[in-house]
């Protein structure tokens, strides 16, 4: 099925009535709202299992949320769901489905792409996995000397690193004892050298993930570490045949996974429709199995698997990621916000900013729109975040003070991942705190009264000093306990919620050509510097790249110089 030509955004009419909207109601304080409405928090939160959201403090009424969901259905909304979920080829420009959601979903009924019923495939290579984890932890899959595993070493980058190695870490409590989870992305070799360092190599365990088994910063620690390992085992009398024993494949490339020496059948495959970014759910979440057990990974995908069905099903009003998506737009869009905070008030939850960040913005960091056409609106804000307890002490005088307004969603746990006294109570008060203290702000004339002691010529200006404008937005997501079940619907929210916006500013969300250019141009440059010249054969370098090319090249001549 073909896309149908749409108008841009800014022409549909709930997006000029928002404008119009907007410019009523700006200036009005986010405190004053609650002065208006003393049930607000009831009228402006939302439930779905155990998690709530609490979107009371955004500068928005019952008028903006109606607005907001005439939107999504001008939008077609509805329309574009439903198309991801029955695997339409919705990522046109690489003529594929997108069908991470079918990942986590039950076997039946029957989901027809090109004629082909995909969930026994899914299924399958669940039950492969199953089987590969269960024989590691009942030490029946033994290294080369016929020792149990004990070390797990994650090897991809991108969505083969961030998502996993994001659970892993917010899972850490279900680890399985006995074994340790390690995951190298970054290209600079000291990040896999300090992994390797405290490694037994008979004892450890490399899953390369990488679909095409080409990825440059994957394949080149991938042969370093197949390096280091031959040369471990060689003190064992070992030789290459071992490697069959200590390294699996997530691709679906297994004729490049055999040249590298892996199995067959050790080769996890996963398929052209599961995107990088949202592929933790595939076979990639290999290392999540390993980590936390099969029984813990499938309750993650249960968890995410509900919330799709919340997604598919409730009313847009009252739809957890309808409605962070639409209050992002709101804030995006119409209140000049160029920028969004992820803040978690839970360790566990540490890495999830940095895994949204991949997530939000290579889905939706484009310029043009599913026609092709120049975009003159904002898409993708920029995201970051940092764990809340630290981010108060770092970027939150920011937050306070400066005259850039940032959009927050503050993430906390009801019931703690520890049995510290004292600690939860702590934290929970101050991430409360800091979203009402943010919203509420602190009038000039409060400053200058609580600093009434000081002398007379000193007031005032202090008082400047002290000043908070306030009116910054915010979201509360509060989570019963952070488990398995619950960090996949956490996950799934935001997927959602990113799919969601893409189909407001009428973007292919599953593409990333922005990734492309560079890599293209690394490879001529990787060639220039291991041959140590310039390529004239090719279009010359700017003036500046051209230099900096020289100047590391003469750098590594004079040390080969001195080493000689």
């Amino acid at each position: 099925m073909m896309d149908t030509p749409s108008r841009h955004s800014t022409e549909l009419p709930s997006w000029q009535r928002l404008e119009t909207h907007a410019e009523q109601l700006q200036g009005q304080p986010i405190s004053s709202l609650f002065k208006e409405d003393p049930d607000r928090f009831d009228h402006f939160s939302a439930r779905f299992e155990g998690i709530l959201l609490d979107y009371s403090k955004n500068r928005l009424t019952k008028e903006t949320r109606t607005l907001l969901v005439q939107l999504a259905e001008e939008a077609q909304l509805p329309a574009w769901r439903e198309r991801m979920f029955r695997g339409e080829k919705i990522n046109h420009t690489e003529e594929r489905a997108v069908l991470h959601t079918a990942l986590r979903a039950p076997e039946t009924p029957a989901l027809m792409v090109e004629q082909e019923d995909v969930m026994p495939a899914i299924h399958q290579v669940l039950e492969q996995m199953a089987r590969f984890v269960d024989s590691v932890h009942q030490e029946e899959w033994l290294g080369c000397t016929g020792v149990p595993i004990t070390d797990i070493v994650n090897i991809g980058i991108g969505g083969s690193d961030l998502g996993p190695r994001m659970v892993v870490d917010a899972l850490r409590p279900w680890q399985k004892r006995g074994i340790r989870s390690h995951f190298v992305s970054n290209l600079d070799g000291r990040a896999l050298e300090t992994t390797l360092e405290s490694l037994d190599a008979t004892r450890t365990l490399f899953i390369v993930a990488s679909k095409t088994f080409t990825t440059l910063e994957t394949m080149t620690n991938a042969h370093s570490a197949r390096n280091w390992f031959l040369q471990a085992i060689k003190k064992q009398g070992k030789g290459e045949s071992s490697i069959r024993n200590h390294f699996v494949a997530v691709s679906s490339n297994p004729e490049a996974c055999q040249s590298f020496g892996i199995a067959v059948e050790n080769v996890f495959t996963f398929w052209d429709w599961v995107g990088g970014r949202l592929s933790l759910w595939s076979a990639i979440g290999l290392s999540i199995a390993l980590a936390i057990g099969m029984d813990r990974f499938r309750e993650l995908m249960a968890g995410a698997h509900a919330m799709d069905n919340h997604f598919r099903s409730a009313p847009l009003e009252e739809n957890l990621p309808v409605l962070l998506a639409l209050i992002g737009v709101w804030n995006h869009n119409f209140q000049g916000a160029e920028s969004h905070a992820v803040i978690p008030y839970d360790a566990s939850l540490e890495l999830f900013p940095a895994y949204l960040q991949q997530l939000d913005m290579e889905s939706n960091g484009k310029q043009v729109d599913r026609e092709g056409e120049p975009i003159e609106y904002l898409t993708s804000p920029l995201l970051w975040g940092e764990s809340g307890s630290n981010g108060q002490h770092s970027f939150f005088q920011f937050l306070h003070q400066s005259s850039i307004r940032v959009p927050i969603d503050f993430i906390g746990t009801l019931e703690p991942g520890h049995q510290l006294p004292d600690h939860h109570e702590r934290l929970t008060a101050n991430m409360l705190a800091q979203a009402e203290a943010l919203m509420k702000g602190k009038s000039f004339q409060e400053a200058l009264a609580e600093i009434s002691a000081q002398p007379d010529e000193t007031q005032t200006r202090l008082a400047r000093y002290k000043t908070f404008p306030g009116n910054l937005p915010s979201n509360m997501l509060l989570l019963e306990r952070l488990d398995p079940h619950t960090l996949g619907s956490l996950i799934a929210l935001y997927e959602h919620k990113i799919f969601i916006q893409g189909v407001i500013w009428n973007l292919n969300s599953f593409d990333q050509m922005g990734v492309e250019l560079g890599k293209a141009l690394a490879k001529r440059i990787q060639q220039e510097l291991e041959q140590g010249a310039l390529d004239k054969q090719s279009p010359a370098h700017d003036s500046s790249t051209q230099s900096l090319i020289n100047y590391f090249l003469q750098h590594k001549n004079r040390s080969q110089s001195q080493k000689n």
